[in-house]
């Protein structure tokens, strides 16, 4: 394990902010972040070893989160090699699959390259339109060496021709070794794991949840308060939009609510509230709720504006988008007069930037606390493990790196903040 990857994670099995773990073992801030850059920047220092082995005896009396494999894999009875919800998480196997999150950085960053997955094949079942999701899991499995293969719409399907869930998935698990499945009806990716025991991942089932995005999403909440030394617990999290049909907000509540104390603000339209299952869930795990129609208020005091696209392709013929007003965009104005500094502004992508969608603004693509492109890039990372984890092979990852050969790009895009790869 890197020396970042072993420090992230001694971080979150005691609970610690950076302050604290520096104060505790007896160093300046500064040299602790020296110490957390990754292997390759050149900022980075050598924990020496008298640290390394004060932080282990630390450890000893923390609670671990260090888990098997089984653990570590969500889901309920015949399910649990499953991926389909985030209902079978605990606070520990979270915890565990973020650290193997943390090792998959230096390959997810273009550092590191490994073949534990070289001859496995990944087939992705697509029924829904989707672009970010399914490449990113097909480069998180082919940066794992394993090959894949894509088929998209129903158009393109064998269900077309009338073909049961069922059966698709008993075939398709003849030919690959996972199975990715976006599908607009809840419940249709169940169908296809209970036809099956090779992994089937959910990508997103209707109106239900979308596991992979909302982990990748903790795991970006995480990193990014650690930069500026505050933990999840007892979080101020704000979620504007879509909160009926916007999947990514039910699975992301269901884990936020493992953490203690948080304070939820719901803003959307009358007609496009959380669900109230969700509330009382969040209600009865001790957390404060708060829903409202007025996005200014509500903003007030944020640690993470999580803004949400409209699912218009889910609403009922009686629904219309009349509600869903100017009032509810998300703009660099209104951040600016309610947000402080360390705000985290995320959003699940894809938003719609086109004039009237209301959706988050691209006038906060220069803003420092817009984290959207961290969370793609965190999305690889978390993606891999989920592989990893699946299919049993993270414990061969850090031992399986070798060099890239190819030239890695010092930034991603033209308008990143920060060296790729930074911390």
């Amino acid at each position: 394990m890197s020396q970042q990857a072993f420090l992230r994670d001694a971080m979150r099995r005691m609970n610690f902010t950076r302050d604290t773990l520096a104060q505790r073992i007896g160093i300046t801030r500064r040299a602790l972040d020296s110490w957390l850059l990754p292997d390759e920047s050149a900022e980075t220092r050598k924990m020496p070893d008298i640290a390394q082995r004060f932080v282990l005896e630390i450890l000893k009396s923390a609670p671990s989160y260090t888990q098997s494999v089984d653990s570590v894999r969500p889901g309920n009875g015949e399910l649990a090699h499953h991926l389909l919800s985030v209902d079978g998480y605990t606070r520990d196997s979270v915890e565990a699959l973020l650290r193997v999150a943390d090792i998959m950085q230096p390959i997810a960053r273009r550092q590191k390259t490994t073949r534990v997955l070289e001859g496995a094949v990944l087939a992705n079942l697509f029924f829904e339109a989707s672009t970010r999701t399914r490449l990113s899991f097909s480069s998180a499995f082919a940066r794992l060496g394993g090959s894949v293969c894509d088929t998209t719409g129903f158009t393109f399907s064998s269900m077309a021709k009338g073909e049961s869930i069922a059966d698709t998935s008993r075939v398709i698990s003849g030919y690959a070794d996972a199975i990715v499945v976006r599908h607009p009806e809840l419940g249709a990716v169940a169908e296809f794991a209970r036809a099956t025991h090779v992994p089937v991942i959910n990508a997103g089932d209707g109106p239900g949840e979308h596991p992979s995005q909302a982990l990748l999403d903790l795991y970006t909440i995480q990193r990014e308060f650690s930069r500026v030394d505050k933990l999840i617990d007892g979080a101020h999290i704000v979620f504007v939009g879509d909160l009926k049909y916007g999947r990514t907000v039910h699975s992301l509540s269901k884990l936020l609510a493992l953490y203690r104390n948080l304070r939820f603000t719901l803003i959307s339209p009358q007609s496009l509230m959380l669900p109230q299952h969700l509330v009382e869930s969040l209600a009865q795990k001790g957390h404060h709720i708060e829903q409202t129609h007025d996005l200014q208020s509500g903003l007030k005091g944020a640690d993470v504006v999580y803004a949400t696209r409209i699912q218009k392709e889910r609403f009922a013929q009686e629904e219309t988008l009349e509600a869903y007003s100017a009032d509810f965009q998300v703009n660099q104005a209104l951040i600016n007069a309610t947000c402080a500094a360390h705000t985290l502004i995320m959003h699940p992508l894809p938003r719609d930037s086109r004039p009237g969608a209301n959706d988050l603004s691209i006038d906060l693509n220069h803003d420092p606390r817009l984290a959207i492109f961290k969370q793609t890039d965190n999305g690889i990372a978390v993606r891999m493990a989920i592989f990893a984890t699946l299919l049993g092979v993270e414990d061969q990852v850090q031992y399986s790196l070798r060099e890239v050969g190819w030239r890695v790009p010092v930034y991603l895009g033209a308008e990143d903040e920060v060296p790729y790869g930074d911390q």
